[in-house]
């Protein structure tokens, strides 16, 4: 089984915001799939789909993006995961608009959705795909993730939205590593 989430913060107000890059993804995989949004115990709305024979979670937790690890550890322990069964989809202020990257491990990087599945997982060693959102020094980074893009940024933020669908759809049908050697390139 492979879970496969997204991060960002639940309600219109925060829709197509920076720190909802992990979100958007997930949207693109479920519009991708046709798949349909459930809600459920799990504090999140999840899509499901077999896919390379397995069965594949599409989630958004609904919990605000400090807390997104409590979905995580409620999906871990219903399905009895391993952190090896979850690749995180999420925001970085250190890639540039249009820029993505893999990673099999790491810290979190300073984004807090990151560090609370990193506690509640108890490893670094979790698979990610960071989607860029840039920074500007001259706007406090909690009002710049909480922004909207620019115009001129959102063209170029929507292909990195398709592209990290694209890798995140490599990494079930290959591998992680075939995705990151893919998409760690461009």
């Amino acid at each position: 089984m492979k879970v496969i989430v997204g991060l960002g913060n639940p309600g219109e107000e925060y829709k197509r915001t920076r720190h909802n890059a992990g979100f958007c993804v997930i949207d693109e995989l479920v519009k991708r799939l046709n798949l349909n949004y459930q809600s459920n115990k799990f504090q999140a709305e999840v899509a499901s789909t077999i896919l390379n024979q397995e069965k594949v979670l599409f989630v958004k937790p609904q919990t605000y993006m400090n807390l997104s690890g409590n979905t995580v550890r409620d999906l871990r322990s219903f399905y009895k995961l391993d952190a090896d069964d979850f690749i995180i989809v999420y925001d970085d202020l250190d890639l540039e608009v249009g820029k993505i990257r893999l990673k099999e491990k790491g810290s979190s990087g300073g984004q807090n959705g990151m560090k609370h599945i990193l506690q509640v997982l108890a490893t670094q060693e979790v698979k990610r795909v960071r989607v860029g959102i840039g920074k500007d020094a001259k706007i406090p980074v909690v009002d710049y993730v909480l922004g909207k893009f620019k115009n001129e940024e959102k063209e170029v933020f929507e292909e990195s939205v398709f592209t990290a669908a694209d890798a995140v759809l490599c990494s079930i049908h290959n591998s992680f590593t075939k995705a990151m050697n893919q998409y760690n390139k461009k």
